[in-house]
């Protein structure tokens, strides 16, 4: 599995998002967090927005649904153009049912947990998912610090994943930089979603070749890509 850097427009100015997008053109998908300040306690935006991200770019769209009742909302953003929608499984009614009709619908299905969350429960949910999210900051806000206590349990999602044989993608969002993506990868991440370390650089797209080659190196040194 190819290592995968996803900017995230969250910390990208609003006001100027198809530039934005153009910025990290180098990017393997752009990131899209929608919050419904009632999930989390932040409004960002809506399928309206998606649907003209998508129009912008030719990079797919990673919309992260931060809100309440995905299992009503997600179809929306693969029909606004969302190439992979992730839903919580905190706020999701039937998290297998919401997966299957994303699938269907043409997108790829993955499934968050937030820190507090443990993944040993949804275990069994792994084989219905394209990827799953593993959150290292609190939901809501981005420019968070990232939350080291996370690493065990992103080993443990990486163990599960290789216990079943799946080609599951595991993303990590948060906090991620060059001082954290390494320890990421180490334990088992993938797809790496970064912001402000992204969009805060000179050169966004520099941003993303700096830690796409920090990643694939860690990766190239950890116990559980040897293994493979």
């Amino acid at each position: 599995m190819a290592v995968q850097i996803n900017p995230s427009i969250l910390s990208a100015d609003f006001a100027r998002l198809a530039d934005e997008a153009k910025a990290v053109e180098g990017a393997d998908w752009l990131h899209v967090d929608v919050m419904d300040n009632h999930f989390v306690p932040n409004l960002t935006l809506g399928v309206p927005v998606v649907e003209s991200v998508a129009r912008a770019t030719d990079t797919p769209l990673d919309c992260h649904l931060m809100i309440e009742a995905p299992d009503r909302w997600a179809p929306q953003y693969v029909e606004a153009g969302a190439s992979s929608v992730t839903f919580h499984v905190e706020a999701a009614a039937a998290p297998v049912r919401l997966a299957r009709e994303i699938r269907a619908k043409g997108a790829r299905a993955s499934m968050a947990l937030k820190p507090a969350t443990p993944i040993e429960p949804y275990e069994d949910l792994l084989p219905e998912l394209d990827m799953l999210l593993i959150m290292t900051v609190e939901p809501g806000f981005g420019g968070q610090a990232f939350l080291d206590i996370m690493l065990p349990k992103i080993r443990r999602t990486r163990e599960l994943i290789s216990k079943h044989g799946l080609e599951l993608w595991l993303q990590v969002d948060g906090g991620v930089s060059a001082s954290t993506i390494e320890r990421c990868a180490d334990a088992g991440a993938d797809v790496f979603v970064a912001g402000s370390a992204v969009y805060g650089a000179n050169d966004p797209a520099e941003a993303v070749r700096a830690l796409r080659t920090q990643a694939e190196t860690a990766t190239a040194q950890a116990s559980w890509a040897c293994d493979h």
